[in-house]
């Protein structure tokens, strides 16, 4: 080459390894069992209830950002929980619903979201492997 150096994000993506995607479908499958968890205890013990069920997620995002080392492992359980919550929120034919329709529930999907969208902000970004130097030294 013409003595410059390219950018490790500057490289193709590699495809992720098996035991990475298992890891990212366990998280996804943990996170509509939060979620399913959640909106039960959220109404039933009220603001306890709440506080508990987003403290769940928020511990299950931060925590799969923080073990699988990217946002994806916050992404993931956020996504299984908000598929769980949607499929909760519609009536059966029979009229039975789980989510009532008061200020509880939806500080829970409302709040539910945000977590989600902070504790994938606050997840680990990618970052370019070498030297653990500053930049411009």
């Amino acid at each position: 080459m013409n003595g410059r150096t390219t950018s490790p994000l500057a490289q193709p993506l590699q495809r992720p390894s098996f035991g990475r995607i298992a890891v990212y479908l366990g998280l996804f499958v943990l996170g509509g069992i939060v979620g399913v968890a959640g909106a039960l205890v959220q109404s039933g013990w009220f603001p306890g209830g709440l506080l508990l069920a987003l403290a769940g997620e928020a511990g299950l995002c931060l925590g799969g950002a923080r073990g699988a080392g990217s946002r994806g492992g916050a992404v993931a359980p956020a996504a299984g929980w908000m598929i769980a919550v949607v499929v909760l929120t519609a009536s059966r034919p029979e009229g039975d619903f789980v989510f009532a329709a008061g200020g509880g529930s939806y500080l829970f999907l409302l709040g539910g979201m945000a977590m989600a969208v902070i504790c994938a902000t606050l997840g680990p970004g990618r970052q370019p492997g070498g030297d653990t130097a500053r930049l411009g030294k």
